[in-house]
């Protein structure tokens, strides 16, 4: 396992940085699109742009260096990136000194990283996710060398993990902890695997002497993230799989809770609910995508689980855990899928009552078997399929909602809204409640009682 060890390229870029700086520091403005594993990459190179000598500024004009970490999982985040990238060539005409960069998911594609280089001139820095770790050296290249640097991970690089990176975190409440990288899936729909890599798992003594210090730092809500959680340590000798790996981290003495993602239903286990049900800290709320609820589409997506299995393994869950709150991911419209086989999804959500759902209408990606499939059904259809399954997700969520007016929920507040003054917090089961209070309470568990209820957001009072 390898070790973050690009001092001298730190030091070299900060002193460079220090001479073309406009200001007396110099200022970096990061954004970053997509999941929460991008989020967490974002945190890496923000960390190493610190030691660099960088402040953050949330203005982009104010900046030395400007960077986008990109988000290749459906088209229209692929879309607003090339948009925004195009919207810099202004930025660099006003201020020539101003370095450009891009990195993450969508640069780990040829074709894309082909358009950057011919459609975008004014981009000095390319990089894809599996060389974050060298962020400092390619730094220091496009500094020195005069020349636009692109760089991508190789067969190696892929597989190796590398321990130690610095990292800014953005917040003090909540905190991620990536437990493991990749995925062997192969989705028929999915780019993860083209773009992330294979399956690779941190050592447990790592993540363990990471998720202590969040502990210890006063984090509260610490989300273990991983393409497939589920799939921790198939490929260690430590025989520590995901289960054991949350009730080792449950043990670790503190006020917080912990949260995971993504679950993948074929790999969910009884032994993962009955840790769940078992735990101390654990939160009682389970990501659990199933994408479709028709078998034939399913066996299409390459998913490995069949409608039946996933309502079973539900109701295992619900039976261990009353109080559980579920969400997931539904494409819809995936090529070749009828209106008949769409309304089995609708069934299934009304059989499961999900607290919530991120539904997608399909979105090809070049690379992936689905891309090339048969997709007759038009785009207006697909559309008001959308619609239809959001109205019914919206009553059933208004329902669930409704049914904890009265109720007490432990609360992590985690701050207040600026306009109306009111503390927003999260529940156990990840849904949103607004209630008065003082901002003193901001990063500290409160007992609310619920006392209205809007389709994913509670009003409530404090106990």
């Amino acid at each position: 396992m390898a070790e973050f060890s690009q001092k001298q390229y730190i030091e070299d870029v900060a002193q460079i940085m220090a001479i073309r700086a406009r200001g007396p520091q110099p200022m970096a403005f990061v954004h970053t699109y997509g999941c929460q594993q991008n989020v967490a990459d974002g945190e890496k190179i923000k960390g190493q742009l610190e030691q660099m000598g960088f402040d953050f500024t949330d203005d982009v004009n104010e900046a030395d260096f400007i960077l986008f970490n990109t988000c290749a999982i459906r088209e229209h985040a692929e879309d607003r990136v090339f948009g925004n990238v195009g919207a810099l060539k202004n930025i660099k005409r006003r201020h020539p000194s101003v370095l450009i960069a891009l990195c993450g998911c969508m640069m780990e594609q040829e074709h894309v990283a082909e358009r950057i280089r011919k459609s975008f001139p004014y981009v000095n820095l390319v990089f894809g996710t599996h060389v974050i770790h060298r962020f400092p050296e390619l730094m220091f290249r496009m500094l020195t060398d005069g020349r636009r640097i692109f760089e991508r991970g190789d067969d190696s690089e892929d597989q190796q993990i590398v321990e130690g990176l610095p990292i800014h975190r953005d917040g003090n409440i909540r905190a991620w902890c990536t437990v493991m990288y990749g995925c062997d899936n192969f989705c028929s729909y999915c780019i993860v695997p083209y773009v992330r890599g294979r399956e690779r798992s941190r050592s447990p003594q790592a993540i363990l002497e990471e998720f202590t210090g969040l502990v210890r730092s006063g984090y509260k809500d610490i989300t273990l993230l991983g393409q497939n959680v589920n799939s921790y340590g198939k490929h260690r000798e430590e025989g520590v799989n995901f289960s054991a790996l949350l009730r080792m981290l449950d043990a670790v003495e503190g006020d917080y809770r912990i949260r995971f993602m993504t679950s993948h239903p074929k790999d969910a286990t009884h032994e993962l609910i009955d840790t769940i049900a078992q735990g101390t800290h654990i939160s009682h709320h389970l990501h659990l995508p199933f994408q479709s609820g028709n078998n034939r589409v399913l066996r299409e997506m390459n998913r490995g689980y069949t409608r039946e299995k996933y309502l079973d393994l539900i109701a295992y869950a619900k039976k261990q855990i009353p109080d559980l709150s579920l969400t997931s991911d539904i494409i819809v419209g995936f090529p070749g899928e009828t209106y008949a086989e769409f309304q089995d999804t609708v069934d299934l959500i009304r059989q499961v009552e999900f607290t919530s759902l991120y539904t997608f209408i399909y979105s090809p990606r070049v690379g992936t078997r689905a891309a090339k499939m048969d997709d007759p059904i038009p785009a207006e259809e697909k559309t008001r399929w959308f619609q239809e399954l959001c109205a019914e997700q919206e009553r059933i969520a208004a329902s669930r909602c409704a049914a904890t007016v009265g109720t007490i929920q432990r609360v992590l507040v985690e701050e207040q809204n600026e306009k109306t003054g009111l503390l927003t917090g999260r529940t156990d089961g990840n849904v949103v409640v607004d209630f008065p209070g003082t901002p003193s309470l901001i990063g500290s568990f409160a007992d609310v009682r619920v006392t209205a209820a809007r389709n994913w957001i509670l009003r409530g009072e404090l106990v």
